[in-house]
């Protein structure tokens, strides 16, 4: 229980993040499913590449990426509202 608090909290911090780089503001909860989606998607993409980021920073950074490449596919697919 206390790693799914964690991983909200965690998501909701790159979410947030990547919403600030990217100009887009969302409630809590979607920036943290935001955050939470495009931390795997970060994830996956840095293994694809071979780079890996240790530790808490290091997680955070690949979120914040992965989040910002999610928040550029939303946009091209929904339009700029998003």
């Amino acid at each position: 229980m206390i790693g799914l608090i964690i991983t909200i909290l965690v998501g909701a911090l790159v979410g947030w993040l990547a919403g600030i780089f990217m100009h887009s503001s969302h409630g809590f909860w979607f920036s943290a499913l935001l955050g939470i989606i495009g931390g795997a998607l970060g994830g996956w993409l840095a293994g694809l590449l071979g780079i890996s980021f240790g530790g808490f920073l290091g997680q955070v950074i690949i979120g914040v990426i992965g989040t910002c490449i999610l928040i550029a596919i939303c946009r091209a697919v929904m339009g700029k509202k998003f």
